[in-house]
């Protein structure tokens, strides 16, 4: 059975983004890209459906119309259009059972402030089964590279190199899931990994009971952020790791991190719907795309 890269698309300019978006991930993975639009019978149509049409008619023009434009953009893709009645989460969250990962738009409010996050968008993040990738209105793909020389886009110079992929690690539950995510995404990428593991000076204690001096509680914290990634730097040789350990609050490291990344990596509990305050932060002011990965 194929698996797909899926994007929810809605009409609006976040979920064109979305979709272009989750176009170049199928592409980078080798899989066929699916877009799903879900839409509601309703006795009285909203005023946007013209009288001269069917709110069916509107959903089938406006799946019609994302299709279109991510085939423009990438003629050889093939894709699979799906048209669902029912409610937008429902429809997207059955969709992610069979996909490696899903893609919704946020609006954005600029590369600064980041994501205002819609209910659908919060809701399918915290129920999917699958990686989710949030996408900014007027995120594309020259904003995953580093500036081109003497003003050459990324289009133009597709070896143009990738912006880093940022992991935010806890080192106290290391999950297997969101670090092969963050591998396999700077592989895809020929990116550099970015491994960032922030903590708050909590007074640890030696074996002797006493606390750890502020440089001892720094080397620790780095011995444990190498030790957890060992064996993943073993497994994807191909992928250069830069680790970041800093003694600060992690949602504002992260966030600082992911002004000049590709994609920040994050996880959430599959067996909660709560998102976390690291990943709540993210949500609403990372400057990239996002990735939450459910975990055990």
């Amino acid at each position: 059975m194929d698996r797909f890269v899926t994007a929810g698309v809605d009409g609006s300019a976040e979920s064109l983004a979305a979709a272009q978006w989750a176009a170049r991930e199928a592409l980078r993975r080798s899989v066929p890209l699916r877009l799903v639009h879900a839409w509601r019978w309703h006795p009285h149509p909203a005023s946007s459906v013209p009288a001269d049409s069917t709110e069916r008619a509107v959903a089938e023009q406006v799946l019609s119309e994302a299709v279109g434009s991510v085939r423009a953009a990438h003629s050889g893709l093939r894709i699979d259009e799906r048209l669902v009645p029912g409610a937008p989460v429902t429809a997207l969250v059955s969709a992610a059972e069979t996909s490696e990962l899903l893609a919704v738009g946020s609006r954005g409010l600029g590369r600064v402030a980041g994501f205002v996050v819609g209910d659908v968008s919060q809701r399918v993040v915290a129920r999917s089964p699958c990686p989710v990738v949030l996408v900014r209105k007027g995120e594309t793909s020259a904003d995953e590279h580093l500036p081109a020389l003497h003003g050459i886009s990324p289009d133009e110079v597709p070896e143009t190199p990738y912006r880093d992929v940022v992991l935010g690690l806890d080192t106290e539950h290391p999950c297997d899931q969101l670090i092969e995510f963050a591998f396999v995404s700077a592989r895809e990428y020929g990116a550099s990994l970015q491994v960032v593991h922030a903590f708050r000076p909590a007074p640890p204690r030696t074996a002797e009971g006493q606390p750890f001096p502020g440089p001892e509680l720094l080397a620790a914290q780095e011995r444990a952020v190498i030790a957890a990634l060992r064996p993943w730097c073993a497994k994807y040789p191909e992928v250069f790791v830069v680790e970041c350990v800093s003694e600060e609050r992690a949602a504002g490291a992260l966030v600082h991190a992911a002004r000049a990344a590709s994609l920040v990596v994050v996880g959430r509990k599959a067996s909660s719907s709560h998102l976390g305050a690291v990943t709540h932060a993210l949500l609403h002011h990372a400057a990239c795309p996002v990735a939450v990965v459910p975990h055990q």
